[in-house]
Order: structure tokens, then sequence, then C-alpha cells
């Protein structure tokens, strides 16, 4: 039986297309010769198939060997995948895919309680609830069976993160996942702005204009837009968004496909924020829209882009829906910055190696070969194929380690200190974080770890120490207030934001 499952996958991926419409348009014909090996197995194998026990297998590795970001999502596990885009659920808040029989983390949904334990894009979940997960052949329904739940139930897992030989372990308190796109609006220094975005959902669109409009009526002149770890999302969204930044005919994206027409994007006369100087924050971790938004504005010469090379992900996946309510998302297209680049990085086919390639790299020029160089509006050279390469690039700092704050934040204990601590300031009626002493809050902490683990020693470099000053009175202080506060206490230490006020200043 299991020797005949490659064929019988191929049956069925067949059979599939031949009785979806995908989207009423396109029809695929089935060659005599595989309804006649499926009769020929209905009619003499020495067991009964139960084809749909392996429809759901077969068709994705159907889709896997085209691309990466070709996938299937059966009708069951539909409403969970929208959800992420469009509205709301009850579960620890993260992105992942499914590597090599490994459960790896894409990134933490922002306000999520993963995202506040400090679980990071590239952890990997070896073992839920003392079970183990890596290496069984885990698909999504199964992660998500596991991770999702009510709300305030708790979930024990154990993360293994790159770099580190000790296995991590969480315990995280399921809650209900906010899936708001924009993290920050605030003014951070006289008329400069700064938004986070953390995707491309239905709704971000709107919700940045929310904050343009409020920025605007404190002194907005220039604005920071911060795609560090944004995935992507609608291709749409981010055209919208160009859209406010570029002029009148200029060129957004364009797409082509071997059965897509080229199809191009062009700025309206809609755009309220032609005049606003504007910088763009990426990392490796910015894939897809963030890449596109960030590809035009630099490809137009309208705005600087600072950080790291982004992700590489060029490919469009246009969601069909089958008969059954079940969705293939098939990549149908490359898109294209207005430079004629395709970002689109090499996946072959080890995906393990596609998504470990950022910590490999180089974002130097030497990496790209002249056939990927191009030019803007203006004629400075820009790079294809692998991301986007930021006009400015904040090297790694390669002395830094953050291992200690990891296993503080891994245990819950920052959390749990910045709750019970920001309890007892709330009784204070304060009405800005400036009124908490960092001092004293530094002081009651390292009480608080001697409680914890007498054993643990808090030696920190100096700009460990910081950082993690800086990070408990951020979270503090977004306990009392709000997300805006949280974000307005980081980016005093944040070396990408710092580095776009000078460059707004010169």
């Amino acid at each position: 039986m299991k020797n005949l499952q490659p064929l019988i996958y191929a049956i069925l991926i067949a059979i599939g297309m031949y009785l979806g419409s995908l989207n009423n348009i396109y029809q695929i014909s089935v060659d005599s010769k595989i309804n006649n090996i499926l009769q020929i197995i209905h009619e003499h194998y020495v067991d009964s198939v139960n084809y749909t026990t392996f429809e759901n297998d077969a068709i994705n590795s159907i889709l896997n060997e085209l691309d990466p970001h070709s996938s299937y999502i059966s009708i069951k596990n539909v409403k969970a995948v929208e959800e992420d885009m469009q509205g709301s659920f009850s579960g620890i808040g993260v992105e992942f895919n499914i590597i090599k029989d490994s459960i790896v983390v894409v990134s933490p949904i922002s306000g999520g309680p993963s995202e506040k334990l400090g679980i990071q894009s590239g952890d990997r979940i070896i073992s839920v609830e003392k079970e183990n997960v890596a290496s069984i052949g885990i698909k999504n329904d199964g992660v998500i069976k596991r991770l999702r739940g009510e709300k305030g139930s708790t979930v024990n897992i154990i993360i293994k993160r790159r770099g580190q030989d000790d296995l991590i372990p969480y315990s995280i308190l399921r809650d209900d996942i906010p899936l708001h796109s924009i993290d920050a609006g605030i003014i951070l220094n006289n008329d400069i702005a700064y938004i986070k975005i953390n995707r491309f959902a239905a709704t971000t669109y709107e919700e940045m204009m929310e904050k343009v409009t409020d920025l605007q009526t404190k002194g907005m002149q220039k604005i920071i837009l911060d795609f560090r770890g944004n995935p992507g999302g609608y291709l749409h969204i981010a055209n919208q968004i160009c859209d406010e930044f570029l002029k009148l005919g200029e060129l957004i994206v364009f797409t082509e496909g071997r059965n897509r027409r080229k199809q191009e994007t062009f700025a309206t006369q809609n755009g309220s924020l032609e005049n606003i100087d504007v910088i763009a924050l990426i990392n490796e971790g910015s894939a897809s829209a963030s890449e596109i938004v960030s590809g035009a504005l630099q490809d137009n010469d309208r705005g600087t882009v600072i950080g790291r090379r982004s992700f590489g992900k060029g490919l469009v996946q246009e969601q069909i829906s089958l008969n059954d309510g079940s969705i293939m998302r098939l990549t149908t297209q490359r898109y294209y910055t207005p430079s004629g680049r395709c970002i689109q990085k090499n996946y072959g086919k080890d995906v393990k190696n596609y998504y470990l390639e950022q910590y490999t790299r180089s974002d130097t020029s030497e990496y790209y070969p002249d056939s990927l160089k191009y030019t803007t509006k203006k004629g400075r050279i820009v790079y294809g194929g692998g991301g986007i390469t930021p006009d400015i690039i904040i090297e790694r700092d390669t002395n830094v380690n953050y291992l200690k704050i990891n296993k503080m934040m891994s245990k819950g204990w920052i959390n749990e200190f910045c709750f019970e601590e920001s309890e007892l300031l709330r009784k204070q009626n304060l009405n800005t974080y400036k009124q908490i002493k960092t001092a004293n809050i530094y002081t009651n902490f390292k009480q608080y770890l001697r409680q914890k683990d007498s054993q643990f020693e808090l030696i920190l470099g100096h700009t460990e120490l910081k950082y993690l000053k800086n990070l408990l009175l951020a979270t503090i202080s977004r306990n009392l207030w709000d997300n805006d506060i949280y974000y307005e206490i980081l980016s005093q230490e944040d070396e990408y934001i710092k580095r776009a006020i000078n460059e707004f200043e010169k």
C-alpha cells in the first residue's frame, strides 16, 4: 500500500483538478491513462483505498514541488487561515511553516502571547505538552489543533533556537490574538513620525490613513515606515499605500506570468503624502508586500531604504476556491519593481535552505552579478534577484549577545515582572512614563530574579544592559498606557530609527 501512495497522490490531484473549476475559468482535462489506472486500482487492488485520507497530502506534495509558496488549504483549515488576515482567534499567536518535518516560527504575531514572551522568527517548536512534534510528519492542521484553544488555557511548548545549545521551555497562556496591522503611529522627534506596520491585511490601508490623519494634526512633515519583520500580505493593499506617496503616473509594480499578461499598476492622483519625506526600514523578515512598497519607493527615488536585505519573495499567489470549499494558493505570476527587478531569491528544491539563507547571506554589492544590477529613475544602481538591498545598510553587531535576555523572556520573567510592577505603579496615577524611575525598576527586577532563581547570574554587557532597562520600561509602560508608548520608548535605543532620524536631519 505504501509503495502505491505516490501513484495515488498523482491520481487524486488530477481528479481534484478535473472536478474543480478553478474560479469557474480553468478546466484541466484528465488523461484517459490516469482514469484507467484509477479504475484498475479500484477493481483489483488487494485492500480498500480511502482516497479522502490521502487527498490533502497528495495535493500538497504536488504543489510543494512547484515552489515554496504554492499551497493547498483544506476546507477545515480555510477558516483558520482566513482569520489571520481578516478577524481574530484564540491561540499562542505565531505564524509557522513546516520545513523538513519541523514546525518553524515564521514570525510571532504582534501583540500576541508568543511575541510578549520573546518567541522569535526561526524558532523551531519540537514539543507541545510533552509530545514530540518534530520529525513525526505533522501537518498544518495538527499544529493548529495543538496550539489553538480556549482563551485562558495554557499550552507548554519547547523551542529549539538557532545558535543556542539549550532547549527553551515556554508556558504560554492562550489569548485572543489581535490582528491589527498597525502597531504604532507616533511623533518621534519634532516633525518626524513613525508608523510600524506588521502585515498587509485587509484593513491595513484604512488603519494607516487613520494614523496619518492624526499625525498630520501633530505636525508630521517626515515619516518612517517600519516594515521590519513584516511578512507581507495583500498586493492591492501595498499598491494603495504606495499610491499615497507616489505622483500620478509613476509605476508602482508590474506582474507577469506564463499564462498571465503583464499588468502594470500606476499611482493615481489620490496621493496625499506626495510631499512628505519618507524612509522605509526593512530587515531579513520583510517579505512580499513589504518589498513591493520598499522597492517602489527606492526605484522611483521617492524615499530612502535603511536596514538589512529583505527576505526575497517575488512570487504572486492567486487564491483559487475549489468546489468543496477548500482553497489552492497557486503561484501564477512574478512581481517586478518599477526598475524591472524581480527580487525573488533562488529556491530550487531545498525548502530548508530557502528559509535559512538569510543567516548566511551577504549584503555587500559583491554578492550581485552584473545581470542583477538595475537603475532607478535618477540612475542609481539597485539590485534584484534576492530581496531589496537597502540604500543604507545596518551591519550586524557580532559582539552583542542577548542570550540571557532571551532566556528571561522565554521563562516569562520579564513579562510577569512588568505586569506586577505596572500594577503597583498604576496606584500612583502616573501621567507619563517619564515619571517612572528606571533605576528603581532595575533594582526591583534584580530582586525579582533572585526570588525566581537564586543561581541565575545577571551579567550583561553595556549594550545589552541598556537594552534590558529600556525594554523593562517600555513593557511596563505598555501595560499602563498603550502600544504607542511601548514603541516610543524602544525607538530611543533603536539603531535603525536613530539612523533614519539622522538622515532626515542632514
